[in-house]
This record gives structure tokens, C-alpha cells and sequence, in this order.
């Protein structure tokens, strides 16, 4: 629903997308495009999440002396900042395939254009990997990376809104006296964060999927900027927070039970560690 939102044509509000989607694609539609996001998120969050966590126990070793030593507000800053810029090297192929598997069946309705063999409309992708070896056949590596200064606008403030506002709300509902926030507490601030960070990225990340579906059949936009003007100059400053609702609502479950696994995970191997060696 957030692609088709962002970057299709004709769906209107949430509720119109999914009956549209529904209507016209049944309930294949609304999972297109995932198989590749399946199979790669646990690298992907893996290495957001190891990247952030030693970053920031870099950065604590370096101004504290301990790596275990609480973290200071511009300690996680620059950590987030780091896991954003380290999350586009894996994260825009993915969400590239992932896009254009969702947005391969859009109406194209811009004229005077000349466009691939395949007709509008019709498929022009068998699955993500014939897509991936035919942006590469035909686009090469940078067309792999396609959107990846979007997504780095998106990513850097939004993993900042991502991680700080966890650990500050896991902070502010832990009771006092705990040595560590409780499940509950994980899930609730992982899902705050989630919402926040979403809301945060939302305008770069309509910028993001207008520039990866853009050469399904054509090449509309030269760039993130020359996106950023047409969208404007077409829609108005509304556009950018197309797709807000779904990116809101669904970030507060998947980053809830995203943190929640991370923080009993750790916890999990800290105790089979000191179990091996006490």
C-alpha cells in the first residue's frame, strides 16, 4: 500500500489503494515484492543493529574508558547516524527489487514517451530475480543503487529517530529501581520509535519510491532533486506525506516485535555465555 501510494497513480486514500489493489490483483496484490525483503531482512537488521550497538560501545570506550558505560545523547547520535549511512549499501537493491515487483503493473498513462517492449500494464518482471538481473543487464550497478541519495536522506535521520526516542522512552516507562526495562516495556518503546522514526522518514521516503519505480517503462526523473521539483510543482507540499497512515501504523508492530527480539536475543546469549563461562 505505501508504494502504491507514494509513487502510483489513481489510488487515493489508504482505503481506496487496498479496495483497488483487492479489485484488480486480489489478495496476491498486497505481497508482491516480498519474498526479497523476507529473505534479506535478518542480514539487513543484523547489521543496522550491529552496527549501532558497537558504534556505540566504540564511542563509550573512547569517552568513558568502559564500552559498557551508559551512553551520552551524542554517543547514540552519531551511532544512528553511522547504522543510516551503513543500511543504503544493503538496504537500496532490496527495496529497489521490492518496488518494482509492487509497481510493475501500474497504469503508465504519461504520453509522448517511449517505453520498453513490454506494454504498460503488463508484467515486465517474473520474479525478483530475472528483475535484479535485468536492471543489472540493462542499467548496470548504478542502476542497482537507484534512489540511494534519497534513501540516505531517509535512512540517517531517520534511524536518529529510531534509536534515540527508544532508549529515552525505554528509559522514562522502566520503573525505577529495574536493572533492566521488562518485555513490555521493549515492545512499547520499540513501537513508539518505530511510528516516530516513520513519520520522520515518510517525505524522503515518497522521494525514494518515485525514483525507484520510475523505469519500469520510462525515466521521468534525472535525480533526487529534479523528483523532489516535479512532485511539487504537480502535486503541492501534500504530496510528501503520502503514505503517512500506513508507515505510522505499520512501523509501531514490526519495530515493537523488531526490538522486543533484539533486547531477549541479547539477553539470551548473555546468559548461555556466562552459563560456558562463569
Amino acid at each position: 500500500l505505501q508504494t502504491r501510494l507514494q509513487a502510483g497513480q489513481g489510488y487515493g486514500n489508504t482505503l481506496k489503494c487496498v479496495l483497488t489493489v483487492y479489485r484488480n490483483e486480489s489478495l496476491t496484490g498486497f505481497f508482491k515484492g516480498m519474498s526479497f525483503p523476507l529473505a534479506s531482512i535478518g542480514i539487513y537488521s543484523s547489521v543496522v543493529f550491529g552496527v549501532f550497538s558497537n558504534t556505540q560501545r566504540f564511542l563509550s570506550q573512547l569517552h568513558h574508558g568502559d564500552p559498557a558505560a551508559a551512553p551520552s545523547l551524542g554517543d547514540m547520535t552519531l551511532a544512528s547516524l553511522v547504522a543510516g549511512v551503513i543500511s543504503v549499501g544493503i538496504g537500496t537493491p532490496v527495496e529497489l527489487v521490492k518496488i518494482r515487483l509492487q509497481m510493475q503493473t501500474q497504469p503508465y498513462t504519461k504520453g509522448n514517451v517511449k517505453l520498453n517492449s513490454t506494454a504498460p500494464g503488463s508484467p515486465v518482471y517474473r520474479g525478483p530475480i530475472h528483475c535484479l538481473r535485468t536492471i543489472l543487464q540493462k542499467e548496470g550497478i548504478p542502476g542497482i543503487y537507484r534512489g540511494n541519495v534519497a534513501m540516505l536522506l531517509r535512512d540517517v535521520p531517520g534511524y536518529c529517530a529510531y534509536f534515540i526516542p527508544y532508549a529515552m522512552f525505554c528509559d522514562w516507562i522502566t520503573p525505577h529501581g529495574s536493572i533492566a526495562p521488562n518485555p513490555f516495556s521493549i515492545w512499547v518503546a520499540g513501537g513508539v520509535a518505530g511510528a516516530v522514526s516513520w513519520a520522520v522518514c515518510t517525505p524522503m521516503d515518497v522521494v525514494k519510491s518515485r525514483l525507484q519505480a520510475d523505469g519500469v517503462y520510462s525515466n521521468q526523473y534525472k535525480g533526487t532533486i529534479d523528483c523532489v521539483l516535479q512532485s511539487y510543482q504537480k502535486e503541492g507540499l501534500k504530496v510528501f506525506f503520502r503514505g503517512l497512515l500506513v508507515n505510522t501504523v505499520r512501523g509501531f508492530p514490526s519495530s515493537a516485535a523488531m526490538f522486543l527480539g533484539y533486547e531477549l536475543s541479547l539477553k539470551a546469549m548473555k546468559r548461555c555465555q556466562s552459563e560456558i563461562n562463569p
